[in-house]
């Protein structure tokens, strides 16, 4: 019997499932491809000492180097893959021809999200190899950012799941650039790290939903939408300090005008103000179409019409732009 013993990359050495453990000791060989496997001191020092063998590389010499190795083992023999490695489907078939009886373990599983590390090491080799990488700022990546963003909103609207999952990941890109130039930082200068980011967020979740890591308890998702707005808001008393705290703190004011512009609505109404102030209303009264300078006010009108229907302008605003854009087509078709 020969075990393939597979292990992931992203678990500490030596972290191994009990059945992998069980396997190592009761085998009369555990043999493994290179010297430098960082499974080896792990092993060594429970008392497993694996043995270095060289295979050749293509898939039949290995196939019959193991099966040759396996044979004269004493027991069981196990094969330590190298971390990361997949089931290799022609060198278990080629094993299999040759008579060994051959199983497949999975030693270490990657736990959700483990891939991440993967992207951190990608994006410190990039800031530091890449010409174009290492002279990016913040300011610099900030239309990167917002054009992501749209991307990912596109996809959704389109719904386009599979070009989802790669929009996603151009937004998380974004998201580890900027820790990673942060990280360059001395302390005290706005230095900050992605698990200075990942503590930061989960510490956020975690202090608004008291009623799932609490005891607060609620009914409905109004109510736990009422309870995150009382938190955000004795967050921003806390963040004022001795200052006064306002209800447009954490309003984003380089967001697309018309989110602004319903945000800034929303924060009024729900502070107890008129959604669009009295002088803003009467500014705009009478204003022909032709009069540019009353553009702003009409549009905020607008806003706050759809405010009160409960729809978002914004996406209001986008949905009629690709039914233009449709009708735009239309109109090509018929003119080709």
């Amino acid at each position: 019997m020969l075990t393939v013993l597979l292990s992931s990359p992203r678990v500490a050495p030596g972290l191994l499932t009990w059945q992998a453990w069980a396997a190592l000791r009761e085998a009369s060989r555990v043999l493994a491809g290179s010297a430098g496997h960082p499974q080896l001191p792990a092993l060594t020092a429970a008392g497993v000492i694996p043995e270095v063998v060289e295979l050749p590389p293509d898939t039949a010499g290995r196939a019959a180097c193991l099966a040759a190795l396996a044979a004269a083992a004493d027991g069981p023999a196990v094969w330590l893959a190298a971390p990361g490695e997949s089931v290799d489907t022609g060198l278990l078939a080629a094993l299999s021809a040759a008579g060994t009886q051959v199983r497949v373990l999975h030693g270490a599983h990657d736990l959700p999200g483990a891939h991440l590390l993967d992207l951190v090491s990608i994006m410190d080799t990039l800031r530091v190899s890449c010409p174009w990488d290492r002279e990016q700022t913040h300011a610099s990546l900030v239309r990167y950012l917002l054009e992501e963003a749209y991307e990912a909103v596109e996809t959704v609207e389109d719904s386009d799941l599979a070009s989802l999952r790669e929009e996603l990941g151009d937004v998380l890109l974004q998201v580890l650039f900027h820790a990673r130039i942060a990280a360059e930082r001395a302390a005290g200068d706005g230095c900050f790290t992605i698990d200075d980011v990942a503590d930061t967020l989960a510490a956020k979740l975690i202090r608004r939903h008291p009623h799932v890591f609490g005891s607060v308890a609620v009914s409905s998702a109004d109510e736990v939408n009422r309870n995150w707005e009382e938190i955000k808001k004795a967050e921003r008393s806390e963040r004022a300090g001795d200052g006064q705290p306002s209800v447009l703190d954490g309003v984003a004011f380089g967001q697309p005008a018309l989110s602004l512009a319903a945000q800034l609505q929303w924060r009024a109404q729900r502070a107890g103000m008129p959604a669009v102030p009295d002088d803003l209303a009467v500014a705009g009264d009478g204003v022909a179409p032709s009069d540019i300078a009353g553009i702003g006010e009409e549009l905020m009108r607008v806003v706050a019409r759809a405010q009160s229907a409960g729809l978002d302008p914004e996406l209001e605003l986008r949905a009629a732009a690709r039914r233009y854009a449709e009708r735009i087509r239309c109109w090509e078709r018929s003119d080709s």
